[in-house]
């Protein structure tokens, strides 16, 4: 193996990022040392890629980022025990302290001193990348690269909609991403009795659609959506799930959720904005839940279940392949909107 690696550089406080080479990173004592297989395209990747406020606050260039991947793992730390040479991994990318209230208490998903890999340390986009052992999830060696590197958004979409107890229910899923297109195959498969989907992108609607979703509504072109999904379910959703994570998906999620109903929010506003609490809160008697990341690692095992039993096949989901060689130009088109994307996955040449 040679002592320098292809990675893709965070180098400067401005958009874009440049391949170069580098050192290969050397394991800790608790870390592993994976030659990555492939590697995906996150929303938080995009923010940093453009370099909008949240990354600016945040990220601390020179650095690698990228969490989304599989790899096999080449060389373990002098504390490793519970992976070996040879284990085909994907990452959980939350990095716990293990020490405080919440890890010692079963959510080290939100652990009080929480590291995010490629976002607070080093990441995965490069031929090789170390990864510590808490966050390592064997999989099976038949799995493909690219199903494998995207497990961790997958692991978001099964934390969302189990938590959610969408069996038996009828539902509405904001959002036409890659997270929603996973909810609508995973509500699918637990038996959600109705699924609706809204987004705004026919393309990805499509994709939301083969996977489950039996009803898809583009709020950018549907007129009265609102009260359709209200006069068909007779009062309104038993479940919303925020895929979106914005002020007009928000107040979609509320208009159309039935009084006692459940609103689970993951997406993310880019910032803050005025919400009436009374009316969709206290008045409906809601019941809300927030998602962050996955369960360590509850999630992990659903997710696993999920796809071992067949009912759910994530290929739909990638929209787009490239060889990591092309990893900006990839970007470009996940990021520039000019054609519409879902999941894009980046091949390492050995997996190609």
């Amino acid at each position: 193996m040679s002592d320098k690696m292809l990675a893709a550089l965070k180098t400067k406080a401005a958009a874009g990022a440049e391949l170069a080479e580098v050192p290969v990173p050397r394991p800790g004592a608790n870390e592993v040392l994976i030659k990555v297989r492939a590697c995906s395209i996150c929303g938080t990747d995009k923010h940093i890629y453009l370099w909008d406020k949240w990354a600016q606050s945040r990220i601390k260039p020179p650095m690698i980022f990228g969490h989304e991947c599989s790899g096999e793992v080449i060389e373990i730390g002098s504390n490793v025990k519970s992976i070996k040479v040879g284990d085909f991994i994907s990452a959980e990318t939350h990095i716990p302290c293990g020490h405080c209230y919440l890890c010692k208490t079963g959510d080290m998903h939100l652990c009080l001193n929480l590291s995010i890999l490629g976002v607070d340390i080093n990441g995965i986009f490069a031929e090789y990348a170390v990864i510590p052992e808490i966050c390592c999830w064997k999989n099976d060696k038949s799995m493909p690269a690219e199903i494998a590197c995207i497990l961790e958004p997958f692991g978001n979409a099964v934390y969302t909609v189990m938590e959610s107890h969408v069996s038996a229910k009828k539902i509405a899923i904001i959002g036409d991403g890659p997270i929603a297109a996973f909810a609508c195959g995973i509500a699918k498969a637990v038996g959600a009795s109705k699924i609706y989907n809204l987004g705004m992108v026919p393309f990805n609607l499509d994709i939301c659609r083969n996977m489950g979703a039996q009803i898809s509504i583009n709020v950018r072109t549907e007129k009265d959506y609102r009260k359709r999904i209200i006069e068909e379910t007779g009062g309104g959703v038993d479940v919303v799930l925020d895929l979106a994570g914005n002020k007009a998906a928000v107040e979609d999620g509320f208009a159309i959720l039935r009084r006692m109903g459940t609103f689970t929010a993951f997406g993310i506003p880019a910032e803050p904005f005025e919400f009436d609490y009374a009316r969709n809160i206290v008045f409906k008697g809601a019941k809300i839940i927030g998602i962050n990341g996955r369960k360590m690692f509850e999630t992990w095992y659903q997710g696993q279940n999920l796809l071992q039993s067949g009912q759910i096949d994530l290929s739909p989901v990638i929209s787009h392949q490239f060889g990591f060689n092309d990893i900006i130009s990839a970007f470009e088109l996940a990021c520039r909107g000019e054609k519409p994307t879902s999941k894009i996955v980046l091949r390492m040449p050995r997996a190609m």
